[in-house]
């Protein structure tokens, strides 16, 4: 992998990552395209993902402080709830990642019938939350549960991680700006988790040699993409825009698909 792939392929993850469109499937085509092995490239695709949850960060600092002072007030109080609902939200992806890890990665080998295919139920989750009526609730913990299987769900390629989540959400009549700021804390969970699984099992002798500078081109590349992104995302679901997206994955889909 050189500096160009790895530019490209890091402003894809941050982008993507909050976006609706799917960072996976994004990814895939991106491989496909700039002639990228992914499964050669694990400490890539853990560079890049931990770019992208540094931005989350940023973005929700405030959040994260508060929920931190309120964890270590040790009262069952709004900040040990919310941590609670995050935690719930995490069980479905985290089973389904120990019980069904290499099923799922052997999803990711370029198939772009599949990820085209998987664009188009983006298109529709994104279509059914845009002209669903605006709701006013709050998250449950069964909300939570909810929510994190539709997490689970977007391990396919082409299925929006942010997009499943927030489309979720709203149809089930969640407080816009509520939804928002849980789908994007709800990820920070099983993406540490997921990387530091990568980290302890992973074999980085195998496969293409990255270097350290692509490396570093591909996280800066997906840390400033995901703070615009993460940020643009919040202001457009309260405004509602959904079925842009949901175009964008139709057309995106169906060209996936046509190029299989």
């Amino acid at each position: 992998m050189n500096e160009i792939q790895a530019l490209i392929l890091g402003l894809l993850q941050g982008l993507t990552e909050f976006l609706p469109v799917s960072s996976s499937g994004h990814l895939e085509i991106g491989h496909v395209i700039l002639g990228v092995q992914s499964e050669n490239n694990l400490l890539f695709d853990i560079t890049v993902h931990v770019a992208t949850v540094l931005s989350t960060l940023v973005v929700f600092r405030k959040d994260i402080v508060s929920l931190f002072k309120g964890l270590f007030a040790f009262q069952w109080n709004e900040s040990t709830i919310f941590v609670s609902k995050l935690l719930l939200s995490a069980v479905p992806v985290m089973i389904l990642g120990l019980l069904f890890k290499d099923q799922v990665e052997k999803l990711f080998t370029g198939n772009l019938l599949l990820v085209g295919s998987m664009l188009l139920v983006t298109a529709l989750l994104l279509s059914f939350a845009h002209f669903a009526k605006k709701g006013e609730k709050k998250i449950t913990f069964g909300k939570s549960l909810i929510i994190g299987i539709a997490q689970a769900l977007a391990v396919m390629p082409g299925i929006s991680r942010s997009g499943a989540t927030i489309a979720t959400g709203l149809l089930l009549k969640t407080k816009r700006d509520e939804v928002a700021r849980f789908s994007f804390l709800m990820v920070l969970i099983p993406i540490l988790g997921a990387a530091f699984l990568d980290i302890v099992g992973g074999d980085f002798t195998s496969g293409e040699t990255i270097g350290t500078i692509p490396l570093l081109v591909g996280f800066l590349a997906a840390f400033a993409s995901g703070l615009l992104a993460c940020a643009w995302m919040i202001r457009i679901i309260k405004k509602g825009k959904l079925i842009y997206f949901a175009i964008y994955c139709l057309i995106i889909g169906l060209i996936a698909i046509f190029a299989a």
